[in-house]
């Protein structure tokens, strides 16, 4: 029922952004959080965070689909909302 309701893309968006919280340590000075086909986009209230955190990309977006994979009450076989492919910062 959750996810034929449409209700899973949301959740999942929820649980993408908690993992990003977790991994990145920096969910304080995120400004915006969107997700779309597999592509996290952030926004940072400091450049120099945000230079500091895209150096770091590649093992973040491992991170948090670690986080997400272990993550129970993310939903795997959603369509819309999958794990992270790409994280773009700024």
């Amino acid at each position: 029922m959750f996810r034929s309701s449409g209700a899973a893309a949301t959740h999942n968006g929820r649980r993408i952004f908690a993992a990003w919280d977790e991994a990145s340590g920096a969910g304080a000075y995120t400004i915006r959080r969107f997700f779309r086909d597999g592509v996290l986009y952030i926004t940072m209230k400091s450049s120099v965070l945000a230079t500091q955190l895209s150096m770091q990309k590649e093992a973040l977006t491992e991170k948090i689909n670690a986080i997400l994979s272990d993550d129970p009450l993310f939903i795997r076989e959603d369509s819309h909302t999958g794990f992270v492919k790409e994280l773009r910062i700024k």
